[in-house]
């Protein structure tokens, strides 16, 4: 049975309807023989190169992926130039970042019986636009979505202050009405000096257990 909510819950995508982060950074090592501790060290330092956060320069679509893959090789191999990259599809990163990547079982369930109850869902995500053809299908299971916001077509990312209150916009809703899945802290932090709830995501059964708290509908792991 259905009940009218007023509630939009959004959930971030990377490290929450996805697997964890370490965990993808583990899988993009075995696929490619790049350490996450020196694929790290690369996009900080074409962040800094750009005057940016590690990630917003792509995430809010200032360059290309080819062009964010071009100069991740130049870094890394300035860094070490032993490091064989020949694995390594940089310039088209998002295809074999996400390339076996499968749904976070539990939360996509989650999503699904807060639909079914009547709230409203959807992804608050710094993404990238050519990454999108792969992201979305790993989150069909998860069910229709009301909304989503996306850095990289917005032009503002988490932790700015104005997603937020683009998503607000998006969702027709106010802040007092959204609740944010995600997993980091200054995102968690940010959401909520907007007027947001906030869970900051560290396991499947935590975060289940405190949406469940705030929403009223039961958790389903």
């Amino acid at each position: 049975m259905t009940t009218r909510d007023d509630t939009m819950v959004w959930f971030d995508f990377g490290g929450v309807l996805s697997p964890p982060l370490a965990e993808l950074f583990a899988a993009y090592e075995t696929k490619t023989g790049i350490s996450p501790a020196a694929l790290q060290a690369a996009m900080q330092a074409v962040g800094d190169d750009l005057g940016a956060p590690p990630l917003a320069p792509i995430e809010l679509a200032q360059i290309t992926e080819r062009e964010w893959g071009a100069r991740l090789r130049e870094h890394l191999a300035a860094a070490d130039p032993g490091l064989d990259l020949t694995r390594a599809r940089l310039e088209t990163f998002g295809e074999q970042w996400f390339d076996g990547i499968t749904v976070n079982t539990a939360i996509a369930a989650a999503l699904r019986g807060l639909k079914a109850h009547g709230l409203r869902v959807g992804v608050l995500s710094n993404n990238v636009v050519e990454w999108e053809r792969f992201w979305r299908p790993i989150i069909e299971p998860a069910g229709p979505l009301d909304a989503v916001v996306d850095s990289c077509l917005v032009g503002a990312r988490k932790p700015d202050p104005q997603i937020f209150a683009i998503a607000e916009k998006t969702a027709g809703v106010a802040a007092d009405q959204c609740i944010l899945i995600d997993d980091l802290e200054q995102n968690v932090r940010a959401a909520r000096q907007s007027g947001w709830r906030a869970i900051h995501f560290r396991t499947n059964a935590q975060a289940s257990s405190e949406l469940s708290r705030l929403t009223g509908v039961a958790a389903v792991l």
